[in-house]
């Protein structure tokens, strides 16, 4: 990074209703968060309330930002700064260049991303990776991860893929993405379908034979037991969740070998969508000769789990004798993954890769 504890990036939560700016400074706000009506269907004033917003944070600062960074929906190419027909926001259609105009309003780079890819880069670069290298590192294990799949559940699928501390972009803005698979379930629907708010309520419907159109979090409330409901159902919606999630995941965990960190505001019902995670990956398969293996080449560990936390923190090396000669060789005799809830927030990790973005690409345009 250069420079990174001095620079200050401005940054941006985008929702449907509410946009909500502050400003970041190595990795920690420095501002009050400031709250501005969307205008999802007016162009012109939504644009003006995202101007109006930047230039409120810009005020109460102590010296200029370097640059704007933030998730925005898709559609979109992000590297050029252009939002593409957006559900929840009517007034984007036919390309909107909100890259272009942030630039010439504040005159300072700008970088929009998703915020499946914002989310693993927040933590990869400061969340997750480097907190489970540090426990590694106090367990006098040799073992430190590089690679990173996050995932985001909640209104959709979110994902994103960090490689040695590279966010993966793709060539056309697409890397990472997992919400478009095919749901192995529903083979005509995409994984997301099955994997989002949307899909939680319609198998508590199902399951339960209700017609009352329940928020996840009044089933979560059902699946605790303190909410009348069928808790049967509520806990079979979240575990059904997980189950088909984890198809996705196991490709992309085996193509990635890195940790799974999962954020998104479903993650608060982990508790019910882990099991149903852990059980699918930890399935086995089988050759066509009957030769049994485990499905995964690694071994998952819950690191939500104190007793699976200690057995992957526990160091599994060994030194074999180098033939014809008198050194030895480490050898990591197991191969393990770790699956982790977010443990510093969703939106916290999303502005944490806001700004790790902008650094990193403000460095690379430095050094080319």
């Amino acid at each position: 990074m250069h420079n990174a504890d001095k620079q200050i990036v401005l940054t941006l939560d985008a929702g449907g209703t509410n946009l909500v700016f502050s400003a970041i400074q190595n990795f920690q706000e420095i501002t009050q968060s400031l709250s501005l009506p969307a205008v999802p269907n007016d162009i012109e004033a939504c644009l003006d309330s995202i101007a109006k917003g930047f230039d409120s944070i810009k005020s109460q600062l102590p010296y200029p930002p370097i640059a704007i960074s933030f998730a925005f929906p898709g559609p979109a190419d992000y590297k050029n700064g252009v939002i593409g027909d957006l559900p929840n926001f009517p007034a984007f259609r036919g390309g909107v260049a909100l890259g272009a105009f942030l630039e010439n309003k504040f005159g300072i780079p700008v970088f929009i991303n998703n915020d499946g890819n914002l989310f693993a880069y927040g933590e990869a670069l400061y969340g997750a990776l480097p907190m489970v290298n540090k426990w590694l590192q106090d367990a006098q294990n040799p073992k430190q991860y590089q690679n990173l799949l996050g995932i985001t559940l909640g209104t959709g699928f979110g994902s994103g893929v960090v490689i040695n501390r590279t966010l993966l972009m793709g060539d056309n803005g697409s890397g990472g993405d997992l919400w478009c698979w095919k749901n192995p379930k529903y083979p005509e629907w995409i994984i997301e379908e099955s994997v989002s708010i949307r899909a939680i309520k319609r198998v508590y419907r199902e399951l339960s034979g209700s017609e009352n159109n329940l928020s996840p979090k009044e089933i979560f409330e059902i699946a605790e037991g303190t909410k009348e409901g069928d808790r049967n159902a509520a806990i079979k919606s979240f575990e059904e969740l997980g189950i088909l999630a984890a198809e996705v995941i196991a490709g992309a965990l085996t193509l990635i070998d890195g940790l799974l960190v999962i954020g998104g505001g479903l993650s608060g019902a982990a508790k019910y969508i882990l099991p149903g995670i852990l059980k699918t990956l930890r399935q086995n398969t089988k050759m066509a000769n009957g030769t049994t293996f485990p499905r995964m080449q690694n071994e998952i560990f819950d690191l939500t789990n104190t007793i699976e936390k200690e057995a992957f923190l526990k160091p599994n090396c060994k030194q074999v004798k180098i033939i014809q000669s008198e050194g030895y060789a480490n050898y990591d005799i197991a191969k393990r993954t770790g699956i982790i809830t977010s443990q510093i927030g969703t939106n916290r990790a999303v502005m944490c890769g806001a700004y790790a973005f902008a650094i990193q690409q403000l460095g690379h345009r430095r050094s080319t």
